[in-house]
Formats: structure tokens, C-alpha cells, sequence
């Protein structure tokens, strides 16, 4: 048997013609950044006060048993939104997996600690980014971590973007129990 080189040229003509080949691309997508969230959530706002919280060890099981799961450490990142000296509330932002890579996202509260609008920062999936339409954000508007806060129950599913849903309402739940154990006078 005699060995004939096959240029290169006919194999990738071979592999992009084969079937079952699969192509995917990654797409992402910076649509805020966490200047301009914080004043599309509050835009009466004069500052951003950073705010350091430290969660006990009986606050993170309260996170944890309440919320359905551990937080990432060190992702969550808050500021006071104040006006005049006022607090209008609380922005916080974190970053939860969609399918594959991560969504920064950013969650207003009000003093009470419901929540008063939810932004997308950056979204980098293929798939699924319906997530940032205002109709599906709305539905978290009110909401407290006396809500359920689950795809199915109080939030709606987006077909096609489960994982980005679940993910980001995990996110948002977790948000919102902190809010209720740290950033909420009791």
C-alpha cells in the first residue's frame, strides 16, 4: 500500500461537508456597564455608596438553607443608591453560569428589600437572551425573599432559555435573601 498525501484543502472541504458536524460560535455581548445600571435602576440617585457586607456563619446557612445553594464567594459586589443623604436603596451585582458562561447581571433593591428592576450587564451565550427583555425582568418587580422566586411558581420560563431563567432567578433569589439577612434593618 502506498501513501498518497490528501491536501489540506480537501479535508476541511470533507469536515465542514460531513454530516454531524456541529459549528458554534460564541457570542457575547456587553449591553451595560455597572455605572449605567445603577442609574437606569435608580435614576434619581446623586451617589453610589459602596457597601461592604460580611455574612456569619449562621448567616450563610440562613443563605444557603433559604435560598437553595451556596453563593459564589466574594461575587457579589453592593452599593447604597442615595440622593440628598437619602437611601433609595441597594444595587447589587453578581454573575451566575447560563449554559456554559457566565451572565453579570445587577438587581435593584428598595430599603425594604423588594426587588425594583433587574439589568443584564453582559450576556455571552448563543442561546437565550431573551432573558434581557423587559417582560420576562418585570416579572421579579416586588418581589422579596418572602417570594418563592422559582421558574414555574411566580416566574415564567422563557422555551429555549431554561437554563439562563433558572439560573439568573437562582441568582435573584439568593440576592434577595441576602438583602433580607444583611442589607434590611431588622
Amino acid at each position: 500500500m502506498r501513501y498518497q498525501p490528501v491536501p489540506v484543502v480537501l479535508v476541511c472541504a470533507a469536515a465542514i461537508g460531513a454530516p454531524g458536524v456541529v459549528v458554534t460560535r460564541a457570542y457575547a455581548a456587553d449591553y451595560l456597564s455597572v455605572a449605567e445600571a445603577q442609574k437606569a435602576i435608580f435614576p434619581d440617585a446623586t451617589a453610589f455608596e459602596p457597601v461592604a457586607v460580611a455574612l456569619s456563619a449562621d448567616q450563610l446557612k440562613q443563605l444557603a438553607d433559604r435560598a437553595g445553594g451556596q453563593p459564589r464567594a466574594g461575587a457579589w459586589r453592593i452599593w447604597r443608591a442615595v440622593q440628598g443623604g437619602k437611601p433609595l436603596g441597594y444595587v447589587v451585582t453578581d454573575a451566575v453560569i447560563g449554559k456554559f458562561e457566565l451572565i453579570n447581571y445587577a438587581v435593584g433593591l428598595n430599603p425594604a428589600g423588594e426587588i425594583v428592576d433587574v439589568e443584564i450587564l453582559t450576556y455571552r451565550e448563543s442561546h437565550g437572551y431573551e432573558v434581557r427583555n423587559k417582560p420576562w425582568r418585570a416579572q421579579f418587580t416586588g418581589k422579596s425573599a418572602r417570594s418563592a422566586l422559582r421558574i414555574g411558581e411566580d416566574i415564567n420560563n422563557i422555551s429555549g432559555a431554561t437554563l439562563s431563567c433558572t439560573h439568573l432567578t437562582d441568582g435573584i433569589r439568593r440576592i434577595a435573601v441576602l438583602a433580607q439577612l444583611a442589607l434590611v434593618p431588622a
